[in-house]
Order: structure tokens, then sequence, then C-alpha cells
């Protein structure tokens, strides 16, 4: 008598198939369920629970980090970084004259300008002045942040291929223009696991910008998990209502009972998996496990009762709001007190084709005092040393003007050749102002980072060799940073 007499010819089909499949995969799922292990905040196997630097049953992190946790503000829709951190005075005696087709070298033009008969340049509106002992150039629309130059690194000379806003955003979030990769929030879960037991190791929050004139859309397709375990994908907060959607029991269903039934999903998700083999089937039962923790921590962690006044004065009246970009910062300082690895904001309305000087004080307004209070607090509470905040878009903007000039505004179009990004705290080299652009600030002149470049770097301050750092799709051993090279630009990290 067969062993399988009694099964499903369909169902002995699939098993016949699919353990065949994990038995081929079966190293990398046992990797990947250790580093589950980490969930309770210590590394697999771990023996001395004190021990500063410990390896989880990946091998990782390769060498000590110098980061736990990463605050990443992504900007969507791309900053102009003539008008907030790229100085180039010189164009004010350009104003209205052509872009040299020497400086444009006959570079790629998105359909919104292409059009265009002339490209005249558009000097920024906008005044600046030094600060700090780096003497870092800064825009007067972001006063708060200027005062932080000094616990900040600036990297002006950011690059990339793509030149809309899909492909770039997605490429600046997964190493890859096209979508279905992981992100790299993803990629830090996966690699280093969990500093916390009841709350997701990777957070996401979706601000709402004050301006909404020219939004991009924003889906969680970018912090998807990919090609890696579902578990690593990115849990979304929302900004009204419950911060999970069904985070409380419905009516009439007391904790006990949701426990009892959450017990009985798992005692016949664990008989699927005993009869299927599908290592997706262990991640439903996590996921229904971590979001019964959640029940209470969720509640406690956004209650902002027991903060005291002077951190509404730091971060701004606007962090008393959910949903604002404020208090997206402020939630971001709290999820990393409770082990939290990886939060990634979102905050839209920055493609600014026209009306530059009616869109971007409002923009510059809502992360100024946000982004300053966000630092010295972190600073304050001596946290800033172990979390890595990154700012920064998907791409910069032109010098020359899209649709109408004059001296009061402006519009400016996608440039994918230079832009500037910053970063604080997490072992980077505070003070630090690192590549250069020409003066129409079209084009890099000194020390070039690409988009793989920036990845490679983040991932060494958590202590992962970029290089290393795989996991097997596709019969490819796939990396966050890709197959061609890149490198870490150790001058940004102290």
């Amino acid at each position: 008598m067969s062993e399988n007499e009694n099964i499903h010819p369909v169902v002995e089909e699939y098993v016949r198939m699919e353990t065949r499949r994990q038995f081929l995969s079966g190293g990398m799922n046992a990797l990947g369920w250790a580093a589950l292990s980490t969930l309770g905040g210590l590394p697999a196997f771990a023996s001395d629970k004190k021990s500063a630097f410990q390896k989880n049953a990946l091998g990782l992190p390769n060498f000590p980090a110098k980061a736990k946790h990463v605050i990443y503000l992504h900007m969507v829709g791309g900053p102009p970084q003539m008008d907030l951190y790229d100085y180039k005075p010189l164009m004010n005696d350009w104003y209205d004259k052509e872009l040299p087709s020497s400086v444009r070298n006959g570079q790629r033009l998105t359909t919104m300008t292409s059009g265009q008969t002339r490209f005249p340049i558009a000097p920024s509106r906008y005044k600046f002045q030094q600060y700090g002992k780096s003497g870092m150039w800064v825009s007067e629309l972001l006063p708060k942040t200027a005062g932080m130059v000094d616990d900040m690194c600036f990297i002006r000379s950011m690059h990339t291929e793509a030149i809309n806003h899909e492909p770039a955003i997605t490429y600046m979030q997964t190493g890859n223009q096209i979508t279905g990769r992981p992100c790299i929030g993803a990629w830090v879960s996966y690699g280093l696991g969990s500093l916390n037991n009841n709350l997701p190791t990777f957070v996401v929050l979706v601000a709402q910008p004050s301006n909404t004139d020219q939004v991009q859309a924003i889906s969680a397709r970018l912090w998807q998990s990919g090609y890696l375990p579902g578990e690593h994908a990115g849990v979304s907060f929302r900004a009204a209502g419950d911060p999970i959607l069904y985070i409380n029991n419905p009516p009439g269903v007391p904790k006990e009972m949701r426990r009892t039934t959450l017990d009985g999903l798992k005692a016949l998700n664990e008989m699927t998996y005993k009869t299927v083999g599908d290592a997706e089937t262990h991640t439903r039962i996590q996921q229904y496990e971590l979001a019964f923790r959640m029940q209470s921590s969720v509640p406690e962690l956004t209650d902002l009762s027991k903060e005291p006044e002077s951190t509404f004065k730091m971060y701004g009246e606007e962090s008393r709001k959910p949903g604002t970009f404020a208090n997206t910062a402020l939630m971001s300082r709290r999820m990393v007190e409770r082990g939290v690895r990886f939060i990634q904001v979102y905050l839209n309305n920055w493609d600014t084709h026209a009306n530059v000087a009616g869109r971007l004080p409002s923009q510059c307004k809502d992360i100024d005092q946000a982004c300053a209070g966000l630092i010295q607090d972190l600073k304050n509470r001596g946290l800033l040393d172990e979390t890595l905040i990154i700012w920064g878009g998907e791409f910069g903007r032109t010098i020359y003007s899209q649709g109408g000039l004059s001296h009061e505004n402006y519009g400016r179009d996608h440039h994918p050749r230079c832009y500037t990004m910053w970063m604080a705290g997490g072992g980077v080299k505070a003070g630090t102002v690192y590549g250069e652009t020409d003066d129409f600030s079209y084009n890099i002149v000194k020390d070039p980072v690409h988009i793989h470049d920036f990845h490679a770097t983040t991932l060494q301050l958590l202590g992962i060799d970029h290089e290393r750092f795989t996991y097997r799709s596709q019969g490819l051993d796939q990396r966050l940073t890709g197959v061609e090279a890149s490198k870490v630009i150790k001058d940004l990290i102290a």
C-alpha cells in the first residue's frame, strides 16, 4: 500500500513537486528560520547575552556594526538640490541665459521639457549661508536643519541612470529599476533580524505633506520583500484610525478568544506545513503571532500623552498631529527606543515642475524643525551613535527652468546626473561635505557616488559586507548592490 494512498491525487502531486523544491532550498530556509529566532532581540545560538559583537545564523554582521537602527527619510519626487544644499551663486549672472550645450552634453530629457525650444537658467531665488565648522552652505528655507550641520554628513554627488519617478524611486529603494526586488529595509531585516519581540523589524510610515499640488504614487511595492521570505516586508502604519488594520479585536471578541483562535490556526498551519512543506506557511504563523503581540505594543507606541512638552517644542507643534512629517519623525524615535530595526518614512510632493516659490517653502517647513529635532532628540538620549538617519530623494532637479521663468518663480525638471543626500549618526563622519558639482549643479566634477555605492556604504555601517550578503533566487546569488562593481565610500565613515 502506498504511504500516500489516503491523500488526494492533486495534493499528492503538489507535495511531490513542492518537497523536491524544498529539499533543494532546505539549507537556505534553515538559515532563514534561524534568523527568525533573533526576534527576541538576541542573535541565534548566542551563548553570551552581554556580548557586544555576536553573529546570527547567517554569519552577520560580518564585522562590528556602527549602526543598529536606520531611519530612512525619503523625499518622494526629487528635491531641488540647488535650492536647498548645493549653492551656485554664479548662476545669478546666468539668469535666463541658455544652458550651454557643453554642459548638457546631449543628456536625455523627460517628455515634460523635451519639447521646449529654450533651456533658460533659473538661479535659486533663496539666500544661502554657511553654517558650522564644516562651512556647509544651506538655504534660508532650512534654518533649523542648518543648525545641525556639524552632526550631518552631506553627499552632493549622488547620481542615477533613472530619469522618471517609477524606475528612479524603485532603484533608490531596491537597487534595481525593475520592480519586484527586495527593498533595502527588507534586506536589513533578513540579514540582521529584530531587536524586539513585540513590534515589526521593518516599519513604514507615509507622511501627509501640507501641500499636495504634485504628489506621486506611493505603493507597497516599495517596501516589499521580493524574493526574500515574506516576513521581511515592511509593515505599514496608517496615519489615521488604527495604526494597523484589524489591530483591535472585533466587538464581543475578548483577548482570550483571539488567543484560542490563533492557537487553532497555528495547529492547522503546522499540519499544512507537514503535508506540503511550504516555508511560506511558517511565515504566516509568524505573522499571526506578531499581530497578536502588537495588540498591546502598538497602542503604547503611538500614545504620545506621556511625552513632555519639551519634545513637542523640539519637533514642532505639528508633531502632535498623526500623519504629519513631524509626527512620523517623533514616532521614528519612539520606534528606535523600542527596538525597531528599520523605519522608512515617505514624504510626497517634491516634484516641483512648476511653482517652486509656491510649494518649496511649505515642503521645507514640513521637514525643517522635525529633522533637526530628530537628530537632537536621538543625540540627547544617547541613541544617535547607533541610529543611522538618511535623507534624500530619487534624483535631483534641473538648473534650467521648465515652463515660465521669472526672478520670483520657476519650475525644475527631473535631473539624474547629480543630487544631494545627507546622513547623520550611525557611524558617519559628522561635519563632512563629500562630492562636488559644476557651477550649474548639472554634472559631477569630484567624487561621484552611485546608488549602489550608497547602498554598499549603508550596509557597511550596519556591519555587512555588501559583496558577501546574497540570497539565492532564480539560480543566481542576488545582492542589493547588484552585479556591477560598487564601492564603500570610506570617507563618509567615522
